[in-house]
């Protein structure tokens, strides 16, 4: 163990968890937590000419790593504390965690989540509590079901579970770190991690920096739910005004006050912001005895998408959008040739109706899904010159609707367009604008797209 300055100063700030503290949860939670695998992933190693392997936190009981936080949380609990009961508000995985270790411990315990909770979680935690939990749906938010649930413990006197603002919930989820350094047989060069309310990355970061402090960390927000980011910009945790609840795993407005201690006193820095182009991470060298860079950055939704569909299509991980964040990020960041880099797997929570929006998005992010408003001629061939004149031979027509006839001349149409290659949107809009068609391209962002995906 390390006896620098900086651990020593660590071990007195206010909100700190030692990496001792990580491996007293290790010891605790072992009999009930399983040591999810450290998976090679070849398609990735290839592509970024690093060693890269997946940490598959999918694969817990629950499906994520919220079990490590929650038991390790309860299991410090005294007998006047869980006889009142447990109260807890999460989107989902945390609940199964919480639920979870309600049944094994015998335990009542009152869940809150959000509407936007997709189904196959709320089913996931009354499979997993039993008769032992009350599932509660609560406001469109994270942040509107935990007020819901701080509520309760102001008047029933329960006690709370935070699923990250708690030094027990970070403890309990650092042990991911403890893990991977035990499988490795050595830390890893570089480790990215998804960025929700923080838990997660507060336990990792703060174990490796104070064991390997040369590793080098990154932190991956959704760009419609940055709150980390947000709070490392403006020097405290904000409420953000409104988030993309998609990323529901990760989708929370505020960012807990134990983890943006924890990032800001570890020295993460911000690469890129809502008010800021993407930029690309730096190479990530491994220089012994000297802190590796610790960076906070942002992927767009149609990216993390993109992730979910290549994972399960090549290597069959079945992730959900928080849980493909860090491999999502792999396309921004540069690490070194021959370096090891580690990906969290953070959740396989993924409920399958919602396949539909995620190919979508994904296609829209690649440049390969297309919106139009055409005014057609009200007139017999005017559909067949426009797949004739105007459609590539590689596109599709993948949605045809018309929006409205208000006269004998046109009648305006919602076109969705899916093209062969994405260069070849230069080439169709140059066509369309040499046709006698009216036009019109819904861009992503707008109003009238926010409809359609």
């Amino acid at each position: 163990m390390s006896n620098s300055p900086e651990v020593a100063e660590a071990r007195t700030h206010p909100f700190a968890v030692t990496a001792d503290d990580i491996d007293a949860a290790a010891r605790r939670i072992s009999d009930v937590v399983a040591s999810t695998p450290l998976q090679y992933c070849e398609r990735l190693s290839a592509v970024t000419g690093a060693h890269v392997y997946l940490k598959r936190e999918d694969l817990q009981i629950v499906r994520s790593y919220k079990i490590r936080g929650a038991y390790n949380l309860m299991a410090q609990l005294t007998p006047e504390e869980l006889a009142v009961g447990v109260v807890t508000a999460s989107a989902g995985n945390h609940a199964q965690g919480v639920a979870f270790a309600c049944r094994a411990m015998q335990v009542q315990g009152r869940i809150y989540v959000p509407a936007n909770t997709p189904k196959q979680k709320r089913d996931r935690i009354r499979v997993h509590g039993g008769e032992f939990v009350e599932l509660i749906v609560t406001g469109d938010t994270f942040d509107a079901a935990a007020a819901s649930a701080a509520e309760d413990v102001v008047q029933t006197g329960a006690t709370m579970v935070p699923p990250f603002d708690d030094p027990r919930t970070v403890a309990g989820q650092g042990t991911i770190a403890a893990e991977i350094v035990e499988q490795l047989g050595a830390a890893p060069d570089t480790v990215v991690m998804p960025v929700g309310g923080g838990g997660c990355i507060a336990g990792i970061s703060t174990y490796l920096r104070e064991r390997s402090p040369s590793t080098a960390l990154v932190g991956v927000e959704p760009s419609g739910a940055a709150s980390m980011t947000a709070a490392l910009v403006a020097g405290g945790p904000v409420t953000l005004s409104n988030i993309d609840p998609f990323v529901d795993g990760a989708a929370v407005r505020r960012i807990g006050d134990v983890p943006y201690e924890a990032l800001r006193f570890l020295g993460a820095e911000v690469v890129s912001h809502a008010s800021l182009p993407l930029v690309t991470v730096p190479t990530f060298p491994r220089t012994e005895n000297a802190s590796g860079p610790f960076l906070m950055t942002q992927i767009d939704e149609g990216a993390i998408c993109t992730a979910m569909l290549d994972l399960y299509q090549n290597e069959g991980v079945i992730a959900e959008p928080a849980g493909a964040l860090s491999v999502a990020a792999l396309n921004q960041i540069s690490v070194a040739p021959g370096s090891t880099v580690v990906c969290l797997v953070s959740g396989g929570n993924n409920d399958v109706s919602r396949y539909g929006e995620i190919l979508e998005r994904s296609l829209v992010h690649l440049g390969l899904k297309h919106y139009f408003l055409v005014d057609f001629p009200q007139e017999p061939g005017a559909l067949r010159r426009f797949l004739d004149e105007v459609l590539g031979p590689d596109d599709d027509i993948t949605l045809f609707e018309y929006v409205k006839r208000n006269n004998r001349e046109t009648g305006a149409a919602l076109v969705g367009v899916e093209l062969g290659h994405a260069s070849g949107l230069s080439s169709l809009l140059e066509r369309m604008r040499s046709s006698r068609l009216r036009v019109e391209q819904l861009e992503p962002g707008s109003p009238a797209y926010s409809y359609l995906t």
